[in-house]
């Protein structure tokens, strides 16, 4: 039996998972760290507290799980995208990294867009210009702190950097790279178009891989640290979102997943490159080789389920700790003892601007349709499906660039309500499921590394042997159409008040 290593570094935490080579979990650790927010609007996190947790969690699994090091295979590694982690010539770390949700750098997506144009940004990166992704990031730092600009010699993304801890490599691979915006997307490699258009020296980026390469190997030192043999390989790894879709079996044409957390993520498979040219959704390298996805997100998902929690939701929070059941599951409950549609209640989840397919950060949240009539209960199944047709959205501009969505899986928090995944399954008209392992990113990554180690041939036979199904809900014949006229007059509402968000936007 081999074994293998998944490492997911999160924005909360990094998860580390001893799996064996039939994806069944060994052990498992997570050691978490703080995020500082010098100013409103800023997000930074010390690298070196990630290569901690990762090293605390590596000795954690391979010392309580009786696995010789000798059986370990490889390792693959998982991270948020977008972080920005700069290094001097002695491979030192110069400052925190500038991590994915920090928005300070409205000033250099104006001068990105100024330099390269809006349209050659989205032609070559296959996305607009963005406040977290990274490009913009290493702007700021030219711009505002030219000191350290000056002494940069390797700029990495957060999983990157513990790669280098463990192999003393500086590799990174096309997945994660698709989020910097320096990556030229539908051919795989840096863009020098791109790169001299900002003046960022090429030569500070690492070496490019597809996911399941191997990068480099376990150093001596890296060795003796973790617990790990020294010469174990290190492939590629993916970016949380591309990691999560090789961990439920997201690996081919038609096959997709949808995420509710607190925000919202629509992720479909392509074999052929496919850019919206109006930048509504996200297209990045998959972490299968020659293939691409497309993102969709929209930003108030669960966060919208939570708002109605705790600001209404009181009298279900101590029932539940009565019952000692979880809240969420009461509110479920309730919204399921009113039909389809909410008796004429629709809900906008724009308690946080938009991004799919509105990119307006203006748009607000909208009850349309309240009467005397309705009630609490009313709400929260107009909660619910609002989040749902916000979802939609993403999936009709899958449809617009004719990307077929027709398997669909369900995860995070949201994903394992039966009713939310029964909406999901109505309003997109497909078979909604969820997988057997909660292990997302960390056994996409062990995939990648068992695929890289050659105990599978391929990524998608990689898929095959291990990611099972747990549940399906199919679509009910009754509830769709019920739902697509609802979810036609949906569309509607926001181009009607768009205007309106603006000038309350400004009062």
């Amino acid at each position: 039996m081999a074994y293998v290593i998944g490492v997911d570094c999160g924005t909360s935490g990094t998860k580390t998972v001893l799996f064996d080579e039939k994806g069944a979990v060994i052990a498992s650790k997570t050691i978490e760290y703080p995020m500082y927010q010098p100013k409103n609007g800023y997000a930074e996190q010390d690298p070196h507290d990630w290569a901690n947790a990762m090293v605390e969690t590596i000795k954690a699994v391979t010392a309580k799980s009786g696995v010789s090091k000798d059986e370990i295979v490889g390792v693959g590694i998982s991270g948020q995208m977008h972080g920005l982690v700069m290094l001097d010539e002695n491979g030192e770390v110069l400052r925190n990294s500038i991590i994915w949700c920090d928005q300070r750098t409205q000033a250099e997506v104006e001068q990105m867009n100024k330099i390269v144009g809006r349209e050659k940004l989205i032609e070559i990166t296959a996305n607009p210009a963005l406040t977290g992704w990274t490009a913009a990031k290493i702007l700021w730092i030219k711009n505002n702190e030219p000191q350290i600009f000056e002494k940069c010699r390797h700029i990495l993304l957060p999983k990157d950097y513990l790669r280098y801890i463990l192999t003393n490599e500086f590799a990174t691979e096309v997945s994660d790279a698709s989020g910097m915006q320096l990556l030229d997307v539908p051919k795989r490699g840096w863009s020098s178009e791109i790169c001299s258009a900002l003046e960022i020296d090429m030569d500070m980026l690492a070496k490019v891989y597809e996911s399941c390469e191997v990068t480099g190997t376990v150093t001596a030192k890296a060795a003796e640290l973790t617990g790990l043999k020294e010469g174990t390989i290190v492939v590629g790894g993916a970016g949380d979102n591309a990691a999560a879709a090789i961990g439920t079996g997201v690996c081919s044409d038609g096959k997709a997943f949808t995420t509710i957390g607190t925000s919202g993520v629509v992720f479909a498979h392509t074999s052929s490159i496919a850019i919206d040219p109006k930048g509504r959704v996200h297209t990045c390298c998959a972490a299968v080789p020659n293939s691409w996805h497309v993102m969709g997100v929209t930003q108030g998902a669960g966060l919208s389920l939570k708002w109605f929690r705790d600001n209404f939701c009181e009298a279900e929070k101590e029932t539940a700790k009565y019952m000692g059941v979880d809240e969420y599951y009461l509110m479920d409950k309730e919204a399921q003892t009113v039909g389809v549609g909410a008796d004429r209640l629709l809900y906008l989840p724009y308690l946080m601007g938009e991004r799919t397919p509105h990119l307006d950060p203006n748009a607000r949240g909208v009850f349309f349709g309240l009467s005397a009539m309705h009630t609490k209960k009313h709400m929260l199944r107009a909660v619910l499906e609002g989040v749902s047709y916000s979802l939609r959205d993403c999936v009709e501009v899958f449809r617009d660039m004719n990307i077929n969505v027709s398997d669909m899986m369900a995860c995070g928090g949201g994903g394992s309500s039966p009713l939310w995944r029964s909406m999901l399954a109505d309003l997109y008209n497909c078979p909604v499921k969820t997988a057997a392992s909660k292990e997302g990113p960390a056994l996409g990554v062990a995939l990648l590394a068992l695929t890289g180690a050659g105990v599978y041939s391929s990524v998608p036979e990689a898929c095959e042997a291990v990611v099972s199904t747990d549940k399906i809900q199919q679509p009910n014949e009754e509830n769709v159409p019920i739902y697509e006229s609802y979810y036609q007059l949906y569309r509607e509402i926001y181009p009607a008040i768009k205007e309106q968000c603006g000038k309350l936007a400004k009062l």
